[in-house]
């Protein structure tokens, strides 16, 4: 019978504590939870208010990895959860309001992925994002290029942008907005997009298609579609190595010469948390959310 731990007066089963879900680096199921438990302070602001999708990886991620957007069976009925507008119909996905609800979903084993837009605004988005994925053999080194060159273009349009890691291979640039919907967000960051290409043509790329990715950075502006998920702030991501996307100063992103210096495991983020604090707290600033022009 799996243990029962009580967290903040809530009683949760947690099971599997020394799984090992990452072979390489020995980490257990239980060293991901005190990941999950001991970030949690900067980490639920990030998913509080926003429908959450579980990328779940329960054997590791060299097992099945899978996606859960609805509300899953079993779910406790202490767990908030919304209704959700979607072009099918609308449907109810978890929100993941408090530690009891986070370490709740983390024994799922689960990466966390939010939309851009809060369950009580579906029709307003209030972040954008950018997804910088290199395409071998560039790599995060080359983001960190492109990705100061969309903070100095975003800056002159009066939007402040915050890079964090993606936990993958690149980086993710977001930024808070207000007044906008998720559509309108998208047609400005394909814009920037295009415009990025046209001043890096050897380095950026707007469009998806594989063939032309090799060697550059794709700058994938959909992740603002409203239909669309990003890897939370903090989340640790089911690949081989168990990277964290992890909050980055400028200085890093500007001082980046190799792609290792922007790889953090979960034991990085506790001296990470204690020198910077959230780097990406300006984002829950009212007051420094822009209008698009």
């Amino acid at each position: 019978m799996a243990p029962i731990t009580e967290v903040e007066g809530r009683r949760i089963a947690l099971s599997n504590l020394d799984k090992v879900l990452y072979p390489a680096a020995g980490l257990t199921k239980g060293e991901l939870l005190h990941h999950y438990a001991t970030t949690a302070e900067v980490l639920l602001p990030h998913l509080r208010d926003r429908p959450v999708s579980f990328l779940r990886y329960p054997d590791g991620p060299d097992g099945q990895v899978f996606f859960t957007k609805n509300v899953p069976p079993g779910t406790p009925d202490w767990v908030t959860t919304a209704e959700v507008p979607r072009s099918e119909g609308p449907a109810r996905m978890v929100l993941v309001q408090d530690l009891p609800s986070l370490m709740w979903a983390a024994n799922l084993v689960t990466e966390f992925h939010t939309h851009q837009w809060t369950a009580d605004a579906p029709d307003e988005a209030d972040r954008l994002v950018f997804d910088l994925d290199p395409g071998p053999p560039a790599t995060v080194v080359h983001c960190c290029e492109v990705a100061l060159w969309l903070r100095e273009r975003l800056a002159a349009d009066g939007i402040e942008a915050y890079a964090k890691t993606s936990g993958a291979k690149g980086l993710h640039l977001l930024a808070g907005v207000r007044g906008a919907s998720s559509e309108r967000v998208s047609e400005y960051a394909k814009a920037l997009a295009v415009e990025a290409e046209r001043a890096l043509p050897r380095l950026v790329v707007h469009r998806m298609t594989r063939s032309l990715r090799p060697g550059k950075v794709f700058v994938d502006w959909s992740q603002n579609a409203a239909r669309k998920t990003t890897a939370a702030p903090y989340t640790v991501r089911a690949r081989s190595v168990p990277a964290v996307s992890t909050p980055v100063t400028w200085d890093e992103v500007a001082g980046c010469g190799r792609a290792e210096q922007l790889v953090f495991r979960p034991d990085d983020i506790g001296p990470r948390v204690r020198d910077f604090g959230d780097l990406l707290a300006p984002l829950f600033e009212r007051r420094r959310a822009a209008r698009l022009p």
